[in-house]
């Protein structure tokens, strides 16, 4: 456990290094199979005869880690059988990914899938389409859409998929067949096949955390009392890549009019100010005042830093320096309670989170949690304080957390990583002075970096030497 009197604001502290050279590392057709092969192994371990998996651009996680592709603008039905039979349930504009799909099989086209006055005649029912691909002869059926709910697997639901869709299933399958919520299969936080990572998908995020990492540091030195949001919006997307949240670039008070995206709101002096970015494998995001030092703190909170900042960096450090294989979920949860206890500084959501494909993925940091700590997972750090009066706190980002034997297969298979992520290790430990275990591989560049100032950009948080 680390000192409260560790930390403080360095006024001349280096930023650290970004990397606009790296590119997109695509997944392997072995990693592939390895991912087929781990549902496929669950399937069996729950005695489900199918798994009926649903998709749309904002649910697809679960598709997409099979299929390498999701829907877009449709919805998508990927049916397996344990046997190793595959069907896809495509509308319109997605049957042509059949024939780049990452995981082949038998395609059926459902019109109703597609978009509102698309084409949709068609004599074939759900109902008829599930009959005749067998599942009303199978004794379990597992449906998958993309929460927990309860966190276990759920016999009878509740289902997060549409309603006619499960209705239709209710119809095809036997009175006495079992449907049981699955998604714990995919993303329970103890024994989901995609809570971990081989080194080729974390090579894979570690573009998408790089790149978010990249567009908050060039938002932060791009802030300047007088410029709009859509100013610094501009810097929060890149390469083309989809964003995985809503880009936040928001000064003063936010969700004015409910309005949640940057607009031509000028940053004045004094303001609260928001930037957040994410793509797939990490997220980034930053949250200070428009000040250059506490001189200019509006009245109310002169005290920001020991108030808020202090304690909240105390609190990302704690979680840096304690999180470590085969640790519960409920032992990080009371690290962060007893540096930040949660009456005082109003966090709400769980002090972590696994992120993959989506931002949020599963957590196993809970109070009570049993879940351990797994090398291969990839965290966010994900600790919102909320005080009343006082502007809020963030330095999100993301680490991998890897074993001896998957640092050695990153540092062979991916050397160019491998050196960046030493790269930000350094930084880390020797500017930052946070004891890094070695287990912990930042995959943000901005790893522990937080500016309270936002006006001045050489002056940061970090621990004192030990």
């Amino acid at each position: 456990m680390i000192n409260f009197d560790r930390i403080y604001l360095d006024t001349n502290l280096p930023e650290p290094k970004t990397y606009d050279e790296v590119r997109p590392v695509l997944l392997s057709d072995q990693t592939m199979e390895e991912r087929y092969q781990k549902i496929i192994a669950g399937m069996k371990e729950r005695k489900l005869d199918y798994l009926v998996i649903y998709a749309d651009k904002e649910h697809s996680g679960n598709f997409e880690y099979l299929t390498g592709f999701i829907p877009r603008f449709e919805e998508a039905l990927l049916i397996l059988k344990q046997d190793h039979i595959v069907y896809y349930l495509l509308g319109n504009e997605n049957l042509k990914m059949s024939q780049y799909t990452r995981l082949p099989g038998d395609v059926i086209h459902v019109p109703f899938f597609s978009l509102p006055n698309q084409p949709m005649e068609s004599d074939i029912t759900l109902v008829s389409i599930f009959e005749r691909q067998g599942l009303n002869q199978a004794n379990r059926v597992g449906l998958v859409g993309w929460k927990l709910f309860s966190g276990i697997e759920n016999e009878g639901g509740p289902f997060d998929i549409p309603y006619y869709i499960v209705e239709a299933l209710k119809k095809s399958v036997r009175p006495a067949a079992d449907l049981v919520n699955s998604n714990d299969l995919f993303i329970g936080p103890d024994k989901g096949a995609r809570i971990t990572n081989n080194a080729n998908e974390i090579a894979h995020y570690e573009y998408g955390a790089n790149l978010s990492s990249n567009c908050i540091l060039n938002a932060l030195n791009a802030i300047e009392v007088g410029k709009e949001e859509i100013e610094i919006g501009k810097y929060l997307t890149a390469d083309g890549q989809v964003n995985t949240v809503v880009p936040i670039a928001a000064t003063g008070e936010r969700f004015q009019q409910a309005n949640l995206y940057p607009t031509a709101k000028k940053i004045q002096r004094g303001d609260a100010f928001s930037v957040t970015t994410g793509f797939k494998g990490g997220l980034s995001s930053r949250t200070g005042l428009v000040v250059s030092n506490e001189a200019e703190l509006p009245r109310s909170q002169k005290d920001y830093l020991e108030r808020v900042v202090y304690p909240y960096y105390n609190a990302v450090v704690a979680w840096l320096e304690n999180l470590r294989i085969n640790k519960s979920g409920k032992e990080i949860y009371q690290v962060i309670e007893t540096v930040l206890p949660k009456e005082q500084y109003g966090w709400s959501l769980n002090p972590g989170h696994l992120t993959a494909d989506e931002e949020w993925m599963s957590s196993p940091i809970y109070p009570g949690s049993e879940n351990r700590i797994q090398s291969g997972m990839i965290f966010q750090i994900d600790i919102i304080p909320s005080i009343p009066g006082y502007t809020g706190v963030s330095a999100e980002d993301c680490i991998a957390i890897a074993d001896e034997a998957l640092r050695t297969r990153i540092k062979e298979e991916y050397p160019d990583l491998w050196k960046r992520i030493l790269h930000r290790r350094v930084y880390i430990v020797q500017t930052l002075n946070i004891s890094l275990p070695d287990e912990i591989l930042p995959l943000s560049n901005t790893v522990g970096y937080l500016r309270p100032f936002l006006l001045n950009k050489s002056a940061a948080i970090c621990c004192n030497k030990s």
